[in-house]
């Protein structure tokens, strides 16, 4: 259909699909060797994998995915808190990817099991009214990156009942990308950028990455035609040896950003230094409330008793989990010895295989390795 001489815009095309698979076969032949890159985000290895996109890369293209699951990077020590809490009688609401993610000793369900009261919940607004109508404490069990943390900071700004409280688990994508940089064993030349978090931030926040490090970053959406133009754009910048950031995304995200998103995130929030699980310390990957709505904050208002937790022992597997390693882009879960035996979606040891946007439970629903066997009709126009 066109309109006003404007062409439809069409984000499943199977020809250009083509034609774009068959440009990134090109161009990294044409680079003569392996290239990896790293995608740092869950929405886009679910993409990658449901439209089998990995049949199409080129087999010197390693695209691997990075710590872009915010509920596999949640520390076993915030995890802790909230089991914690729930085992001393506070009500908790959260997101429904939490309650299996193992903390040091037990989990929220194993919790829940034992009869605390855990609401699961589809966003922070649907908390606070849950807050509005009980007359008791609840706990919102806060994680994800900047673009939920946004939605958490404008429900802190919009006068909360006096009974809500936030426990925050959030963290800020960004220094992360500068430890995966860092790593000695790092093989990545270039980062796709999420897209949807780009929108809060603007993508003029990656350019003091690029000149630090000196690697390329494009920011991409979600549907195949996005990513697959983004992977040809970073690939072009790996071969030209030119690192600068691009816009791919440019109907959703500019350089600037969302300013107003951005002025009520670092109004609530400050960010601190802290570990992400498996992967190390992140400084400023963590965000905390700000010393202004310590009234909100569950870990100034309740005693939080951690040495409940000590007489359980961890589960056995635990040790032999990879997750961390999974998540710096180091192995794959087809490396570890766990991963579609005794670790599955029914019972997952690690938090890669919990959540919907882990790297375990992603490659396990789409068949073991998102990988189709190269054929080239992989693509759909659904």
């Amino acid at each position: 259909m066109i309109a006003n001489g404007v062409s439809e815009l069409k984000f499943r095309d199977p020809a250009r699909a083509r034609a774009l698979a068959d440009a990134l076969e090109q161009t990294v032949e044409s680079i003569g060797r392996e290239v990896a890159v790293m995608h740092v985000c869950g929405s886009h290895e679910q993409a990658i994998a449901r439209f089998g996109l990995r049949a199409v890369l080129p087999k010197r293209l390693n695209v691997i995915m990075g710590p872009g699951c915010p509920v596999c990077i949640t520390d076993v020590p915030e995890v802790d808190e909230g089991v914690a809490l729930a085992r001393q009688g506070v009500r908790l609401a959260t997101y429904g990817d939490m309650l299996k993610v193992p903390g040091s000793m037990l989990s929220l369900n194993d919790a829940q099991a034992e009869g605390a009261r855990i609401d699961i919940v589809y966003s922070v607004a649907q908390a606070v009214e849950l807050a509005r109508r009980i007359d008791e404490p609840l706990v919102f069990f806060a994680t994800g990156f900047e673009t939920t943390a946004v939605a958490t900071a404008a429900a802190v700004l919009g006068d909360p009942p006096p009974n809500f409280f936030v426990l925050s688990a959030h963290k800020y994508i960004p220094p992360a990308m500068e430890i995966v940089a860092e790593m000695p064993d790092t093989r990545v030349e270039g980062f796709l950028a999420a897209g949807h978090a780009a929108t809060i931030t603007g993508w003029g926040v990656f350019e003091a990455f690029v000149d630090r490090h000196q690697l390329p970053v494009v920011v991409a959406g979600f549907e195949p035609l996005d990513i697959l133009a983004g992977l040809v754009r970073l690939v072009e910048l790996v071969r030209d040896g030119r690192p600068a950031v691009e816009n791919m995304f440019p109907l959703c995200v500019t350089r600037a950003g969302n300013l107003r998103a951005q002025q009520q995130l670092w109004r609530v929030f400050k960010p601190i230094g802290g570990n992400w699980r498996g992967i190390a310390h992140v400084p400023n990957g963590n965000l905390r409330l700000r010393d202004e709505f310590a009234h909100l904050d569950a870990r100034r208002r309740f005693d939080i008793d951690l040495e409940s937790l000590w007489d359980f022992a961890p589960p056995a597997l635990v040790r032999d989990c990879i997750c961390g390693d999974i998540m710096a882009g180091i192995k794959s879960p087809t490396d570890c010895s766990l991963y579609g035996k005794a670790c599955g979606p029914d019972s997952p040891v690690g938090a890669c295989m919990v959540s919907s946007e882990g790297t375990c439970r992603i490659w396990h629903q789409y068949g073991g390795h998102p990988d189709l066997g190269g054929r080239r009709g992989a693509f759909c126009a659904r």
